[in-house]
């Protein structure tokens, strides 16, 4: 063959459309800055980049609206199942980590959540927001906002000075408060602003706005003068304030107005800056009134934990609504059936009291807890995300088999064998070893004493002498012989010992 020929063998055919194949080269600008940095970059940082990309990638993907509808699908599905807490709680809590970071929730961008078909979570605080907290506050603020979030759907809710506040630690006094300007809507763990008794600012929140210092005049009195109150609920919905301008009260006419036990009265003038009206305050109120009612403004709710005024204000309210409408039906507070509050305390009263409450279960409840509860359920299948932390999950447990124990054994008599003496035990040399030594055992920690003599025995045919142990007259003390040391003096030296053993060993008999 020629030259031509094997060159046409190896040659490479043209590209179809006529052109020459571009090449990763042609395709770099030597000369560029980027591909400069990237070039004169360290393996290890060229990979943590590569890293930093990835990630950035699983960060989009989730906080897409379709990994979040997946998710939730997967909640619904774990909530039919219903025997799988563990799994609920887990799928729970990553729901409210990516619903709530994904939309920050400001109220420039409220409006943007409404239109994603969310609801604003009440729990919105993560990361470093909480761990500046003191021990409680985060979920005080979550039980603040929820309550805030109840008032609206109650249609409780009201602009002119009803607020809701929480203390978050007795010893500094500070007070969780709404800013004036946001809706019981839009309350949150987050947007709530800390201020301590006078109404100065400890923490702003997520927002710029700033509290009402009429509408929180009358919680800084309650708290200065009752160190036991935790919460204070104000509103004046169209039957409190109704029934606060009665001459008469609340009427106890209902098991709600029952339960409210001792009712304080005061004139409110509209403000309580002045020390005289305070000290007014501070006489009405009393050491134990757990209901407040303001002339002509409505009533105020207190409780020492947060489910407690929640509790009181929930049947202040369904009170007031029933004197009413049946003042309005009879015609006239003189026709009613005014109940003795003396004679149903012990039925109804007590029920509601500080006392803890067994509702046949393994918790004792108190006072609103087991009904706050319920709530707080009801706002998270809403989709609210309160952050709650529930002492008794509704979610049924998984039955045990009849082969669970109740109460593992700790002490037992029973040895378990070791992995491969198992076979090793049944072999008939190995049980022989093990009867000649507990045979030596049983003989060695005899208190009788023996004597070796000679006997004649055996048949007739064989007629020999055999050896055997005679039980002597005296018995002696039981030693048991744990370590062939055992008799050797204390302090001794080891050397002495084994010498003397072998010297031991070494004399026979004859000698």
């Amino acid at each position: 063959m020629s030259a031509d020929s094997h060159q046409a063998v190896v040659t490479t055919p043209p590209l179809p459309g006529g052109g020459t194949k571009e090449r990763y080269f042609d395709r770099v600008n030597v000369n560029d800055p980027e591909y400069l940095r990237t070039r004169n970059m360290s393996p290890d940082l060229r990979q943590d980049f590569n890293v930093l990309e990835q990630k950035k990638r699983v960060t989009q993907i989730l906080q897409s609206p379709a990994f979040k509808e997946e998710l939730e699908s997967l909640i619904q599905e774990q909530q039919r199942k219903g025997n799988n807490p563990t799994g609920l709680l887990a799928l729970r809590q990553i729901a409210d980590f990516f619903m709530a970071s994904s939309v920050p929730v400001t109220p420039g961008n409220d409006m943007l959540a409404f239109s994603l078909g969310m609801v604003t979570p009440i729990n919105d605080m993560y990361g470093v927001e909480s761990s500046t907290m003191v021990k409680g506050e985060k979920l005080t603020r979550c039980k603040v906002a929820s309550l805030y979030r109840l008032v609206d759907l109650f249609s409780w809710a009201h602009f002119a000075n009803s607020y809701i506040t929480g203390r978050v630690s007795k010893e500094q006094d500070h007070i969780l408060i709404i800013p004036r300007g946001l809706s019981f809507a839009e309350a949150s763990a987050s947007n709530l602003v800390k201020v301590n008794i006078i109404g100065d600012v400890i923490e702003q929140g997520s927002t710029n706005l700033r509290i009402d210092p009429a509408g929180f005049s009358p919680h800084a009195a309650i708290y200065s003068m009752r160190p036991d109150i935790r919460c204070v609920i104000h509103v004046h919905t169209p039957a409190t304030a109704a029934v606060s301008s009665m001459k008469c009260g609340i009427l106890p006419i209902s098991q709600e107005a029952l339960i409210l036990g001792d009712i304080a009265y005061y004139n409110y003038q509209g403000s309580l800056d002045d020390q005289e009206e305070r000290i007014e305050l501070q006489k009405a109120l009393g050491p134990t009134a757990k209901l407040l009612v303001l002339r002509n403004h409505g009533v105020v709710a207190l409780g020492e934990t947060i489910e407690e005024a929640f509790h009181y204000i929930y049947n202040a309210h369904y009170a007031c609504e029933i004197q009413v409408n049946a003042i309005s039906c009879a015609g006239g507070v003189d026709n009613l059936i005014v109940l003795d509050q003396e004679k149903y305390k012990s039925r109804v009263h007590d029920v509601a009291s500080a006392a803890a409450v067994n509702m046949g279960s393994p918790y004792k409840w108190k006072t609103g807890e087991l009904e706050f509860e319920s709530v707080m359920r009801m706002l998270d299948n809403l989709g609210y995300r309160t952050g709650y932390a529930y002492r008794h999950p509704i979610v049924r447990e998984k039955p045990r088999h009849k082969s669970d124990v109740e109460i593992p054994a700790t002490v037992t008599a029973f040895m378990f064998e070791e992995d491969g003496d198992s076979a090793a035990t049944r072999l008939p040399f190995k049980f022989l070893q093990q009867r000649q030594q507990r045979e030596k055992t049983r003989w060695l920690n005899s208190p009788n004493s023996y004597t070796k003599v000679s006997v004649e025995g055996g048949e007739e045919r064989y007629n020999h002498r055999t050896t055997t142990w005679m039980k002597a007259d005296e018995t002696g003390t039981p030693i048991r012989i744990e370590d062939p040391n055992q008799f050797v003096p204390l302090n001794t030296n080891p050397n002495e010992v084994l010498e003397k053993r072998n010297k031991v060993n070494v004399c026979s008999p004859s000698e």
